[in-house]
C-alpha cells in the first residue's frame, strides 16, 4: 500500500470517529432534552392534577352547604331566595294561585309538580321575563296547576311519603288563601333539592312558609287541611287527562274567557317562544 493511499485511509478513519462522535453527542443531547420535556410535563401534569382535585372539592364543598337536603330558614340561601322571589314578584296581583290581573287579555295555565325539576327550569328560565314584560304591564295572567310527575315517582320508589304530592300542592294552595300561593310556588322551584331523595318533609314544608314575607302561619297551619284543596288537585289531573298531559311543566295559552290551545315549547330558559305565543293570543 502507498503512503498516499494509506493517508486517505487513515483521513476516512479519522471521518467516521468524528462522525460516530458527532452521531453519539446528537443522540445525547435528544435524549437529555426528551428527558427534560418528560419532567416537565410530569411537573405539568401534577400541578394540573392538583387544581382539578381542588376544584372539584370546592364545587362540592359549595354545592353541598348550598343545597344541603335539610332547609334552614335564615341561612344564605333561603335569604337570598327569598330576597329574589320577594323582588320578582314586587308589583304583581295575587288571587289564589293566579297571577296576574284578573283583567288581563292573555292566560298562561301552568301544570307543573312542586318537585319537578324541569318546572324548576322554567321557574328559573323564562319565567321572569314573562313576569316583568307581561304579567306586570297587565297583559297576562298566569294560573298555576297542580299535577303529579316528579312526586309520584318519588313516592312509588319509596323516597317520601304516600300522599306528599297532595300534602305539598295544599301547602302551596293554602298560601293561596291569603293570596301569596306564588311566594309558595317560588320558593318551593328556588329551594329544590335532589330529585327522590325524599327532602320534601314537614320541616321543609314549614321552612317555607315561613320564609313567605307576611304569610299568618297559624290560619296557613289550618287552612293545609281544607277538603277543598282535594277537590281542585282531582279537577287539575282530569284537566290534565283531557289535554293529553303526562308530564310538567305542560302549557295552555289562549285569550281570556276563550279556549286555552296547548302549547309545546322549544325552550324553558327563553321567553321568546312564550311571547311570540301570547301575541298571537292578543291579536286572536
Amino acid at each position: 500500500m502507498s503512503s498516499r493511499e494509506s493517508e486517505q485511509e487513515e483521513l476516512t478513519r479519522k471521518q467516521r470517529r468524528e462522525q460516530a462522535r458527532a452521531d453519539r453527542k446528537a443522540a445525547e443531547e435528544a435524549a437529555a432534552d426528551e428527558a427534560a420535556r418528560r419532567k416537565r410535563l410530569a411537573q405539568l401534569g401534577g400541578a394540573a392534577a392538583v387544581i382539578v382535585i381542588a376544584i372539584v372539592v370546592v364545587l362540592i364543598a359549595t354545592s353541598g352547604a348550598g343545597k344541603s337536603k335539610n332547609l334552614v330558614v335564615g341561612s344564605s340561601e333561603t335569604t337570598k331566595a327569598t330576597a329574589t322571589v320577594s323582588s320578582l314578584l314586587a308589583g304583581t296581583t295575587q288571587r289564589g294561585t293566579v297571577l296576574g290581573s284578573p283583567t288581563a287579555p292573555v292566560t298562561l295555565r301552568y301544570f307543573g309538580d312542586l318537585e319537578c325539576p324541569i318546572c324548576a327550569d322554567f321557574t328559573l328560565g323564562a319565567l321572569p321575563a314573562i313576569i316583568q314584560k307581561w304579567v306586570k304591564t297587565g297583559k297576562l295572567k298566569v294560573e298555576y296547576h297542580s299535577l303529579s310527575t316528579a312526586t309520584g315517582k318519588a313516592e312509588q320508589e319509596g323516597a317520601e311519603p304516600e300522599g306528599m304530592f297532595a300534602k305539598q300542592q295544599a301547602a302551596a294552595l293554602a298560601a293561596g288563601r291569603q293570596n301569596k300561593a306564588w311566594y309558595y310556588i317560588e320558593l318551593f322551584y328556588h329551594e329544590q333539592r335532589e330529585e327522590d331523595s325524599g327532602y320534601v318533609t314537614e320541616a321543609f314544608l314549614q321552612g317555607l312558609a315561613q320564609q313567605v314575607p307576611g304569610l299568618n302561619l297559624g290560619q296557613w297551619t289550618s287552612e293545609r287541611a281544607n277538603p277543598a284543596f282535594t277537590a281542585a288537585l282531582a279537577a287539575d289531573s282530569r284537566e290534565a287527562s283531557n289535554e293529553g298531559f303526562t308530564g310538567t311543566p305542560s302549557f295552555l295559552i289562549g285569550r281570556s274567557g276563550g279556549p286555552l290551545k296547548k302549547y309545546e315549547y322549544s325552550s324553558l330558559s327563553n321567553a321568546s317562544g312564550f311571547e311570540e305565543a301570547f301575541e298571537a293570543a292578543l291579536k286572536g
